[in-house]
């Protein structure tokens, strides 16, 4: 099989659809993640633990399955560098929970907040030197605050952090060019956002803080996002580099009601991320929303954003009524329930494949996909099934 020639003809597909347009059949792009190791044989330890084979189970898994494209490792945290630069809230598969268990954020509470309430002024200030100087001590077990003893762990952790670093994100372009030539396979994604808020909850005040903080000093919350997203804009941008082709990986996380009210996501969330998008398409980069949970109630809003300039993909959300607001618009994907895929049946997987392609993908721009990122919960029966099915039906 002529590799180069299928890779062009699935990159074909997929950029078709990502501009909302129709292609020759729908492409298929699951984000399969610790999926892969129950695929392949490996444990989520070893994926985590060793990025190579994390690597090799997404080259096996693009082999084996009959997709237009993947993300070259969607089990992104990779132990190397937790354990090298000592941080504090990553729960890692055969160390802190058992080996077959999926990696997990570890939330610090209220009171150890990775910071304070009272800091939001030096954060607004300075965001990279709060980073640096604050946040980093507070985060890793190694690192010390400036002003205290430095240590030979202190020192390493800053060697062996930047080499473990450099060695992870060094190697995407290599297993890119891997899924090319050996699989045919296309890089689903290209790039790295979170919106300004959720920064704040997810690495900074925790969800419980950012709640009070809406409540009690919501105006610094909101000059600490603006004062973000030129950072996030530019890390966005330069993530992706050259590959103008695959949009921003965006992953939506407690932005939407009821994590927070409406009035804070028109007050703060929305325009506080507008502008990081806009930056992006402005770049020649779309960004994939990646809209965890359901956020049905804010459609109307992102109808606001150029034609074409995101690709929104539907978890919890009711797929054809995202297809009715945004499908003029942009392109949309997933919407095949994980716990159908999990532990449904074949049949009942064509079923909601069908169901979705006939509803969403008529005109063209729909992407085939699970609704969330697939664990090693989902049935390999089943994405059998889902792929086979959308090759067959998904045909224009």
């Amino acid at each position: 099989m002529d590799m180069e020639k299928v890779y062009q003809e699935r990159l074909k597909r997929y950029t078709t659809a990502l501009k909302n347009e129709k292609p020759d059949m729908v492409p298929i792009r699951p984000l399969v993640a610790e999926f892969t190791a129950k695929y392949t044989g490996f444990t989520c330890q070893e994926l985590s633990q060793d990025c190579n084979k994390a690597f090799e189970a997404a080259c096996i898994c693009a082999k084996d399955f009959d997709w237009d494209a993947v993300c070259p490792n969607m089990v992104y945290v990779w132990a190397g560098i937790t354990q090298a630069n000592g941080s504090k809230y990553y729960a890692m598969p055969g160390v802190e929970i058992s080996a077959d268990t999926a990696f997990q954020y570890r939330e610090p509470s209220e009171d150890d907040a990775f910071m304070k309430p009272d800091e939001y002024d030096e954060l607004i200030a300075d965001p990279t030197g709060f980073l640096a100087n604050v946040w980093l001590p507070r985060t890793s077990t190694d690192v010390a605050a400036p002003g205290q003893p430095t240590s030979f762990r202190n020192n390493m952790a800053f060697l062996r952090g930047g080499m473990a670093m450099l060695n992870y994100f060094s190697s995407f372009g290599p297993q890119c060019e891997r899924l090319r030539k050996e699989c045919g396979t296309v890089p689903a994604i290209a790039g790295m956002l979170k919106a300004p808020l959720d920064i704040i909850g997810d690495k900074l005040r925790g969800y419980i803080g950012l709640t009070m903080d809406l409540m009690e000093r919501p105006e610094k919350v909101k000059k600490a996002c603006e004062a973000l997203i030129p950072h996030l804009a530019y890390n966005a941008i330069a993530s992706a580099g050259s590959a103008t082709n695959f949009p921003v990986g965006f992953w939506m996380h407690r932005g939407c009601t009821p994590f927070v009210t409406q009035e804070q996501f028109d007050n703060i969330y929305w325009p506080t991320l507008k502008p990081v998008i806009e930056a992006i398409w402005e770049s020649g980069h779309q960004t994939m929303f990646y809209a965890e949970g359901n956020w049905d109630n804010h459609l109307e809003a992102f109808t606001e954003l150029p034609d074409r300039s995101i690709v929104y993909h539907v978890d919890q959300g009711d797929i054809f009524k995202a297809h009715k607001v945004l499908g003029d618009k942009f392109c949309i994907s997933g919407g095949i329930p994980n716990a159908l895929l999990s532990y449904g049946t074949p049949d009942e997987v064509r079923q909601r494949c069908k169901e979705v392609i006939d509803g969403v993908a008529k005109d063209g721009g729909y992407i085939m996909d699970a609704s969330a990122i697939m664990q090693n919960d989902t049935n390999v029966e089943n994405i059998k099934a889902m792929t086979e099915f959308t090759r067959e039906y998904g045909v224009y």
